[in-house]
């Protein structure tokens, strides 16, 4: 319950709002996007979480949370000092924490507008999740819930070109729980601090978080965003259990990239401490593009031993030059044979005048 004056402050700082749509709702609750002037005239909006008196410990330590990471770019932002207090229209007292307003919506819905993610993007969004945890776990938090629904987009265009970019922020810390320490939500008959597919081996057994199981889920979004649907998406929750009491992984199909297939296997080890850390799978090849190049080994040779020729006189010996022989030929007057045959007169057909 929500302390005296708690709700004596919140009362007097409810700022006048008009309600544009349901944005979400959930066990905690609902959020609304609401609107209101600004001095020039034009419209701001802002997303409302609102829970009611059951739920209002886990709304204020979410909100304590955000306070705490303010400022944080992968973090979604919430504003005001302290929680406000309303009533809905069935007269029963709820809460209200103030946050901006992704107008992408979610990086579910983006997903399901396009069902084909570039290399390019999924790493984009790779590399700003991990940014947003190393803020969190620098706090010394586990979010325990890391899922594509609590992953807000907000757009940003280009000045000149007006081409679309996004900005992905982490929301929804109302499961967020002190690294090792045991999860309020981990149950015996339900053993899952968190959205269960998205959920690490070692979170089962007894419920105490790591930071790594963030990067467990982060492997889960990641192999999400590849294959175009939610991992263990063939497993019902009694075999997902088993599976994961067995330090079994999700299938990483052989469509996945190399670079990122061995982004995911790092954070799909079934040993925590394997998984590294969010900053350093920041530096891993799949985010900065850089390819291991297979190690080559150099051998050295040692030359032969040469004696120093100081050491060593050097005898030269001398071979006399022949000039050169050439073979003699006697030239031999030619000698003709010739044959003298007696004169013969040559025989005619003429006949002798008397």
């Amino acid at each position: 319950m929500p302390p005296r004056n708690q709700k004596k402050s919140s009362a007097k700082m409810q700022p006048e709002m008009d309600f544009v749509k349901v944005l979400g709702k959930g066990s905690f609750g609902s959020v609304n996007l609401f609107r209101y002037p600004k001095p020039d005239g034009s419209m701001f909006y802002n997303a409302v979480k609102i829970s009611d008196v059951q739920r209002y410990d886990s709304l204020d330590r979410e909100f304590r949370i955000l306070k705490k990471l303010r400022g944080c770019p992968r973090i979604v932002q919430c504003f005001g000092d302290y929680l406000f207090e309303d009533f809905n229209c069935h007269g029963n007292r709820v809460y209200k924490m103030v946050m901006e307003y992704a107008s992408a919506g979610t990086l579910t819905s983006y997903m399901e507008r396009n069902r084909r993610l570039s290399d390019s993007i999924i790493k984009n969004f790779t590399r700003m999740i991990l940014q947003g945890l190393v803020s969190i776990h620098s706090l010394g938090y586990v979010h325990c819930d890391l899922k594509p629904d609590n992953l807000l987009l907000f757009p940003r265009y280009d000045e000149e070109t007006w081409n679309c970019s996004y900005d992905l922020k982490i929301s929804d810390f109302g499961m967020s729980t002190r690294a090792r320490e045991r999860s309020r939500y981990w149950r015996i008959n339900c053993p899952f601090v968190g959205t269960p597919i998205y959920m690490s081996p070692e979170s089962v057994h007894d419920g105490t978080v790591e930071k790594a199981l963030d990067l467990w889920s982060l492997g889960c979004i990641v192999l999400e965003m590849y294959i175009g649907k939610q991992p263990w998406s063939e497993v019902d929750s009694n075999d997902l259990e088993y599976n994961l009491v067995d330090n079994i992984a999700p299938e990483i199909p052989n469509t996945v990239p190399c670079d990122a297939r061995k982004f995911l296997e790092t954070c799909f080890a079934s040993t925590p401490k394997d998984r590294g850390t969010a900053s350093e799978l920041l530096l891993h090849p799949f985010l900065t593009g850089e390819e291991r190049k297979p190690l080559l080994l150099k051998m050295k040779i040692s030359p032969k031993k040469m004696t120093d020729i100081s050491e060593r006189p050097m005898k030269l010996e001398t071979i006399p030059m022949n000039p050169p022989q050439f073979k003699k030929i006697a030239i031999k007057p030619l000698k003709l044979k010739v044959k003298i045959l007696p004169w013969r007169t040559p025989a005619s057909n003429l006949v002798p005048v008397q």
